[in-house]
């Protein structure tokens, strides 16, 4: 008998389908070994080695794994193909010491095919690899173990900093703070709707202001509209020029994670965490390839199914002369990994009901229709874009108007991938008029507009942020963003977009205001590419480390020593606390407390001003203005659910059951 080894039970089950009897294939359920919970466990005078112990509540999978290792012919260790796979890797190694029997195996997707190429092909764990994820997880660890207790004493009990966690917190802070400092300004936009005296031609159209004169239209204030439209109102207009032109557009390309996480935020609303949860149910179960990847490379098998099958589906108009390939933008991709794609391009239907949650089928037909997208031909659009001259001749005054319009006439790739309607152009349809063609004017009118504050981040912009900063890798987007909210740090709006709570704030003034090179972006971003030359075998792992070490530890010293205690920002509300009038009333005058909003671990809270004199709290209730659609008594209020995700209750539970993931107050909009 042999054992393969692998993480997760799902991905057991759906090796286990296809290996047959020769083959026992047991789950390590993650990791195995790790740094100790209670203890530093890096051993700082000795090259920062690491003291990593078996994981408590693994200690029977541990024991299992002995017993079958020593009646096992070869033991082949299938964990995933990245640098947590390769420590799980080792750590098995570790714990088995059957180097003569054990037989290191990847792949990049969970298909018949692909796991027995492995099997026959075994090569030697990747030591690089697993040096990459020792670095991760001890200077992590350094980070964060030295800085915890500092917060305690400084801001607040109970709070925690990650290396790259309060880099998060910190452009979420910086945002808010860009936001606060902006101030709208007025302007306008002019219109007009004009008409060809042609007969024949029986559409309107519509027409922006552009030029006035030789200059671009700056419209600031209503008494300039005013006069622009009343000069308008006279003018006379005609056609001053036409182009007309074909436009193509190509498809996107296959996912990243990066692009995927987005995908999941923009098309679902699903939290990164959430479309990576999913995505690692579809790899385990074998319909789509890794999903920790960067790299756009494409399989030459998988290129040449998707091109047979869109030829078939679709017809010879759809595929294009050659494959299309894609340039991968990240400098540290492995090319030896893939785009996420389906395994099986012609499973594409009939994936719902028990053996597929909604869910599941959701992200897979999205994963499935980008994948086909990028292999067919562009659509075809017919581009008309028609410039009109108004001339006030009493006043000489000139102005120039514009209309662009487009019209799909070959859908290409759009067949399999229609663009979303949040993302999806307005078509504009423009009559055929000519050049120099005199036009009469049916009304004009403008538009007052304010410039908008810059744009708060939601799940898609801030995995954009960060992989164009360089910060993380597609295995910690995800749970790096879920554990900042987790911690209170940052939190989402009604509209899904991270404000910073203020303990966020405190936290990440206390860190920045003290610790500035250690969370500067570029310094984040730095790290990450030592890591990466670690993992390629360009650099040892303990030289960042000592590097970064010796400038960090003076400055934990200092900041120790002379540092200030934060005050943590609160909001007041306007009301007296209960328990200080009491007390005043029974003759304590020092009871002045108000009660105000803090931000704990578990979330916001309602306490006294005067705490911890005074200790009186209450349940703080965020109200959006609605009375309970079901009992008609309570108000709506925001709650979490424990893993942080907003819902909609009634303020009378439990005797009112009322829940629902969507705002009444959106409900009653429509």
């Amino acid at each position: 008998m042999n054992l393969i080894i692998v993480e997760s039970p799902t991905k057991a089950r759906t090796l286990a389908k296809f290996l047959g009897n020769a083959y026992d294939v047991e789950a390590t359920m993650g990791h195995i070994k790790d740094l100790p919970k209670s203890t530093l466990g890096v051993d700082i005078e000795n090259d920062f080695a690491p003291e990593f112990v078996d994981v408590p509540k693994r200690a029977d999978t541990i024991a299992k794994l002995i017993k079958l290792s020593k009646k096992a012919k070869t033991i082949y260790v299938a964990s995933d193909p990245d640098r947590e796979g390769e420590a799980i890797a080792q750590h098995v190694a570790d714990i088995l010491h059957a180097d003569s029997k054990l037989k290191r195996v990847t792949f990049h997707e969970i298909t018949k095919g692909a796991v027995t190429d492995a099997i026959n092909n075994p090569h030697e764990i990747d030591k690089n690899l697993v040096d990459a994820q020792t670095a991760r997880r001890v200077l992590d660890r350094l980070v964060g173990y030295k800085l915890s207790p500092l917060l305690w004493k400084k801001v607040r009990v109970g709070l925690s900093a990650g290396r790259v966690q309060s880099v998060v917190v910190r452009l979420v802070v910086e945002k808010e703070r860009e936001i606060g400092k902006f101030k709208a300004e007025e302007y306008w936009e002019i219109y007009s709707k004009v008409k060809s005296r042609n007969s024949k031609v029986k559409d309107d159209f519509t027409v922006q202001l552009i030029k006035i004169g030789d200059k671009a239209a700056e419209v600031k204030n209503k008494d300039e509209a005013d006069k622009i439209l009343a000069d308008l109102e006279k003018a006379e207009y005609k056609v001053a020029d036409i182009k007309k032109r074909k436009v193509t557009k190509s498809p996107y390309p296959p996912f990243t994670t990066s692009t995927l996480s987005q995908a999941g935020s923009r098309v679902f609303g699903w939290s990164s965490k959430k479309t990576m949860s999913v995505a690692q149910k579809l790899y385990e179960e074998g319909f789509i390839t890794y999903h920790r990847t960067d790299s756009l490379n494409l399989a030459k098998t998988a290129v040449d199914s998707v091109r047979s099958f869109i030829q078939k589906e679709y017809g010879d108009k759809y595929l294009p002369p050659s494959p299309r390939f894609f340039k991968t933008v990240s400098k540290v991709a492995q090319e030896a990994h893939e785009a996420i794609r389906p395994t099986d391009v012609n499973f594409k239907l009939g994936i719902t009901g028990d053996k597929f949650a909604e869910e599941n089928s959701k992200l897979y037909e999205l994963i499935w229709a980008r994948f086909v997208a990028c292999q067919m031909n562009p659509s075809i659009f017919d581009e008309t874009t028609i410039e009109v001259s108004a001339e006030y001749k009493v006043q000489s005054t000139k102005y120039l108007l514009r209309a662009s319009g487009q019209i799909m006439i070959f859908d290409g790739w759009r067949r399999v991938l229609p663009i979303k309607k949040d993302a999806e152009e307005v078509v504009v349809t423009l009559p055929d008029v000519e050049k120099d063609e005199e036009l009469d004017l049916i009304k004009t009118w403008g538009d007052q507009k304010f410039t908008q504050p810059p744009a708060r981040y939601n799940e898609a912009s801030l995995i954009k942020t960060l992989e164009k900063l360089g910060i993380g890798r597609p295995s910690t987007y995800a749970p790096t963003i879920s554990t900042v909210q987790v911690r209170n740090y940052i939190e989402k709006n009604e509209s899904k977009q991270f404000m910073p709570t203020s303990i966020g704030i405190a936290v990440n003034d206390f860190l920045i205001g003290n610790f500035p090179d250690t969370f500067e972006y570029q310094f984040t971003a730095h790290m990450e590419n030592d890591l990466d030359d670690i993992a390629n075998g360009k650099l040892k792992w303990v030289e960042p480390i000592k590097e970064f070490w010796s400038p960090f530890a003076n400055k934990l010293k200092d900041v120790e020593k002379n540092s200030e205690r934060v005050k943590i920002e609160t909001e007041k509300l306007g009301r007296t606390c209960p328990n200080c009038d009491e007390a005043r009333v029974a003759g304590d005058a020092s009871r002045t407390g108000e009660l105000v909003v803090r931000t704990g671990r578990f979330g916001k809270f309602i306490s006294c001003s005067l705490f911890p004199t005074c200790k009186y709290t209450e349940k703080y209730l965020e109200k959006v203005g609605v009375i309970c659609p079901e009992c008609k008594k309570g108000e709506v209020i925001v709650k979490k659910t424990g893993k942080g995700r907003r819902f909609f209750g009634c303020s009378r539970y439990p005797d009112c059951k009322y829940a629902s993931w969507r705002s009444p107050k959106k409900e009653e909009e429509k």
